[in-house]
């Protein structure tokens, strides 16, 4: 039986986010950059501990698809230290797509300076690589581009809808006929691994809908969960998640997820890579979390509290915020919030080390709408005017004459 090879499986790098974060005063650099290349010098760090044999990165390196050189280099480094270890696939996502068709895409330098041991997959192609355990073959999906996917076929007068679906037939026989080649080439006991970069129906999405370039493809798990792989790394998706977990007899179909949080709706995400022992028939992955920067927010109840700022100050207090990012968000009434003291729950947060306050939202209870009652469509113009009016505390005499002018009004529309 021959030895599993060795593969790390990592995705949506994203160097350049930059929310969060201050000037690191050692690089230049936003510190929530630095955090972004620390999680990659963990990655490699891990590479070097347990003997790698294949990286396959599912694309997106950088925030924007114009990185600045800076952003550029720091990555560029990180490549070169795994490809010093092993052979290095770099798929392209629709992060590092150029602008337009004429521009270079911000990962293609690789390919042009022939870097030993990296390959950019921007085609729908099937090839193998010899590792030091062995040959394997893999398969690369790129984000699709509509464009270059439907050249030549005509969509006069199809709704969006029927485009997408065309668009998902049309990657589907892409797909298919990768799978069949990759058989082919393989042979019987050669490991097959597809790697693609785009949105599998059913899969759990979050923050990254907020960096999303473009309107998004969609294509269905079937497509990818063929027993002529034995693995698919998937990129796109900031997840951490195993589509065909409950399946044994189809491959793992994974995204790895981000190697860092973008902003608060990954707070609960754990982060990191995949470690993926692939072997014909027989493969079996776990993921890895990094050290992520943490995301916490505090959510506190003060609108019964007389001294509301002494009840945040508590659950500061007993909250672990070290070198985190925090959010507050408290819930008052206009009483408690002209009680609430900002700057010394700031001070609270600085003394308990936190890396960043991201804010303090104050949610201020709306007490007209609480006298309305928990119905208020259901009331006529009258009594809602009514109501409104005893809401504000307008006297009986002054109620009285306003409700007879508002029957006048009303009475003439």
């Amino acid at each position: 039986m021959p030895e599993a090879i060795r593969v790390l499986h990592f995705a949506d790098v994203h160097i350049g986010m930059e929310n969060y974060g201050k000037t690191d005063p050692n690089s230049g650099l936003s510190s929530r950059v630095v955090d972004f290349l620390r999680r990659m010098d963990e990655m490699v760090e891990y590479a070097k501990d347990n003997d790698i044999d294949l990286f396959i990165f599912a694309g997106d390196a950088f925030k924007t698809r114009s990185p600045n050189p800076t952003f550029q280099r720091e990555f560029a480094w990180r490549i070169q230290d795994l490809a010093e270890l092993a052979p290095v696939v770099m798929l392209v996502g629709n992060h590092d797509l150029p602008p337009n068709a004429l521009k270079a895409s911000s990962i293609e330098i690789y390919e042009t300076l022939r870097v030993d041991n990296v390959r950019i997959a921007h085609e729908y192609e099937v090839f193998d690589v010899e590792t030091k355990r062995g040959r394997v073959v893999i398969g690369t999906a790129p984000y699709p581009i509509r464009a270059r996917l439907m050249q030549g076929m005509d969509t006069t007068g199809r709704t969006i809808r029927d485009t997408d679906k065309l668009l998902e037939e049309t990657l589907g026989n892409l797909l298919t006929k990768m799978a069949a080649d990759a058989d082919e080439l393989a042979g019987e006991d050669v490991p097959r691994l597809l790697t693609g970069h785009f949105t599998v129906h059913g899969a759990v999405v979050g923050s990254e809908r907020n960096v999303m370039l473009g309107r998004d493809v969609q294509i269905s798990l079937s497509l990818l969960a063929d027993d002529r792989w034995d693995y698919v790394a998937l990129g796109h998706i900031h997840k951490y998640q195993n589509l065909t977990h409950d399946r044994d007899d189809l491959p793992d179909v994974v995204y790895s997820g981000s190697i860092e949080r973008i902003d608060f709706g990954e707070e609960m995400d754990s982060k990191g890579f995949c470690y993926v022992e692939l072997a014909r028939s027989n493969t079996q992955h776990e993921f890895v979390r990094v050290m992520a920067r943490p995301m916490v927010t505090l959510r506190v109840d003060c609108r019964q509290e007389a001294y509301p700022t002494r009840k945040v100050t508590k659950v500061i207090r007993e909250a672990n915020l070290e070198e985190a990012i925090v959010r507050i968000i408290v819930e008052l009434t206009p009483e408690t919030n002209a009680s609430l003291k900002d700057s010394f729950l700031r001070s609270e947060l600085l003394n308990a080390g936190v890396f960043h306050i991201a804010g303090i939202k104050r949610n201020v209870e709306r007490p007209e709408r609480a006298r309305l009652g928990t119905n208020p469509e259901g009331l006529s113009h009258e009594e809602l005017l009514e109501k409104y009016l005893i809401s504000r505390e307008f006297s009986p005499e002054r109620r009285a004459i306003l409700m007879q002018r508002a029957e006048e009004i009303m009475g003439n529309t």
